[in-house]
């Protein structure tokens, strides 16, 4: 039996990647003016994976299915099939902007939970009080 749910590690994992999803966002907008910077994105694999694993018990039938186990893994991409700039530059500030202001609210609602799940461990610390 372990003394901590799940959730920590998952809360862990989620800010991680808020982390690293910032500071690709932040290099986008270092670049903007970059002649040939193609823009970056950070994508997480095993999303989804990671959340059924932790809230369902699954039994994988068959090799071809999606297994149930394993660590999130992200993955940054280059996209490099436009150009917004006459320079070859393809970063779009309004959607890095959109972007940072997405992971700003997901990276304070884990934060949010995570202090709420400290306080609950301290109320009981206190016994109820």
């Amino acid at each position: 039996m372990s003394l901590f749910s799940t959730t920590f590690q998952t809360i862990e994992n989620g800010i991680s990647y808020a982390s690293q999803k910032q500071q690709t966002i932040a290099q986008n907008i270092a670049n903007v003016d970059t002649p040939n910077y193609k823009s970056k994105t950070v994508s997480r694999t095993s999303e989804f994976r990671d959340l059924l694993h932790n809230e369902l018990e699954a039994y994988q039938t068959d090799s071809k299915h999606i297994p149930f186990s394993g660590s999130s893994q992200r993955v940054i991409t280059q996209q490099g099939n436009t150009s917004y700039q006459a320079n070859g530059n393809n970063v779009d500030m309004d959607k890095e902007m959109a972007d940072m202001a997405e992971n700003q609210i997901y990276y304070e609602a884990l934060v949010d939970r995570l202090n709420g799940k400290f306080n609950s461990l301290q109320t009981v610390i206190r016994g109820g009080k």
